[in-house]
């Protein structure tokens, strides 16, 4: 089994599709991920503010449904949780049109997904945090 890091990190896979969320989580739990699955906005907020786990990223869908969309999810992570690091992946065009006013936090991987590169930028983004943090 695959496993770059030396503790496991703990991840929120957040889809409103079952079927691509389980797949996707299935995997990063195969690659050494502590993984907590989410099927909307309110249910990452519901995982991250009862404090079970030590979250270190947020996987978001660009067309992730709840009281806060995807594009509005980085802004209020970082308000509340500002050491957890938001990854948003959706389709060319529906990511396209939501990015228009948050160029920065616009989608960084492209659905269907493919598994090994989602944990390739998790691992570039975790690491570059804690390079950060030093």
């Amino acid at each position: 089994m695959e496993n770059g890091l030396a503790n496991a990190q703990c991840l929120i896979v957040a889809d409103g599709d079952v079927l691509i969320r389980n797949a996707l989580a299935e995997y990063l739990r195969h690659c050494g991920y502590k993984v907590i699955e989410a099927a909307s906005s309110d249910e990452v907020f519901t995982a991250l503010r009862r404090g079970t786990a030590d979250v270190d990223a947020v996987l978001a869908d660009a067309e992730l449904r709840g009281s806060v969309n995807a594009f509005e999810l980085p802004i209020r992570l970082r308000e509340e949780f500002p050491a957890i690091l938001v990854v948003l992946a959706g389709g060319v065009d529906a990511a396209a049109k939501a990015a228009g006013q948050l160029c920065d936090d616009g989608p960084h991987l492209r659905r269907p997904y493919e598994p090994e590169k989602v944990v390739s930028h998790i691992k570039r983004l975790l690491a570059a945090a804690k390079r950060q943090a030093r």
